[in-house]
């Protein structure tokens, strides 16, 4: 069997399965957004993530600068997705012959920003000479209350972080020539794709007050993601598209906005579950967070996916998914 005949999901959880071993310090193992592992009263966050040239960015339309950081982001969205806090970071880079230094000093002036702006430092690491760019991050965090993949139930409501699609469309305007200041309508979009923003505070505050059930960052697309969500926490789930939260400069742009928003991919906002009787703490968390009732959990294993006018459709899974081929 080559890989191409099994998707992401099937490997890791044949992974999961050969090395899932018991051992009294591990609370938390494969097939979430990080590991968490018993230190004292908190638990140590681990997660890894990698970006390959030419199949995770294009290094002509991805500058070094926001490379770095988006590097050292979507690893910190892991976190955030276990409600923790990120503390030390590890690098490990590969690189061609070709790299200029000026393009390595940008990189790190980048990956640096990010770390600053969210108490991040780089302690440690591995540099290599590669045929093209591979990026891999490793971050070390901690928390107190623990927000996991698996933990919504039934009558569960459904909620967002941010606005979804932006990043795909983003995309697709770098593909068409577009910079930054070219065009305002298109500048959040592109910031959307280049340099996405982790969630930290927002996950930091649901973990602090125990509000959320469970909790997944958006990197692959909402309709896998919430797939992922779903299949851990035994139910299934349904969406109200007209609820789905959508950005002017993408309505401006695509005439498929909802498309993008259940299928782009690279969000990297968090998508949570909340009890029902825990509404009015979500209220407050409003008039400091972007966060939009999307719809609820239900019995079941099938996510619907609900129109203007009720109608409700099994929601087909079309975001990222590595190996696939269809």
């Amino acid at each position: 069997m080559k890989l191409r005949a099994l998707e992401e999901r099937e490997l890791i959880l044949a992974i999961r399965k050969d090395f899932s071993r018991f051992d009294k310090d591990l609370i938390l193992g494969i097939g979430d957004d990080a590991a968490a592992v018993r230190a004292g009263k908190r638990y140590l966050l681990l997660t890894k993530d990698l970006l390959i040239e030419d199949f995770h960015f294009i290094t002509a339309l991805h500058p070094p600068y926001f490379l770095g950081r988006k590097s050292l982001s979507v690893n910190l969205s892991d976190i955030a997705a276990m409600g923790g806090r990120a503390k030390y970071a590890l690098l490990g880079i590969g690189l061609p012959s070709r790299t200029s230094l000026r393009w390595l000093e940008d990189y790190f002036s980048g990956f640096k920003s990010l770390g600053r702006e969210w108490g991040v430092l780089l302690v440690g690491g591995d540099v290599s000479q590669s045929k093209e760019i591979v990026i891999s991050v490793t971050i070390i965090g901690q928390a107190k209350n623990i927000i996991q993949r698996k933990g919504a139930r039934p009558g569960h409501l459904l909620f967002v972080s941010g606005e979804l699609g932006n990043a795909r469309q983003g995309l697709l305007l770098l593909k068409r020539g577009f910079k930054l200041g070219d065009d305002p309508r298109a500048d959040p979009l592109l910031k959307a794709f280049l340099d996405p923003l982790p969630q930290l505070a927002l996950a930091q505050e649901l973990s602090r007050l125990k509000l959320a059930s469970s909790m997944i960052d958006v990197s692959d697309g909402l309709s896998v993601d919430l797939g992922h969500l779903c299949e851990e926490s035994g139910c299934g789930a349904l969406v109200e598209q007209e609820k789905l939260p959508l950005s002017r400069e993408l309505r401006f742009w695509q005439k498929r906005p909802y498309e993008f928003a259940l299928h782009g991919g690279e969000d990297y906002q968090l998508l949570f579950s909340l009890p029902p009787e825990k509404m009015d703490s979500i209220s407050g968390l409003k008039k400091k967070y972007k966060v939009s009732c999307i719809g609820k959990m239900i019995r079941g294993k099938e996510i619907y996916l609900v129109d203007r006018r009720g109608r409700r459709k099994i929601l087909e899974i079309k975001g990222f998914q590595h190996f696939k081929t269809k």
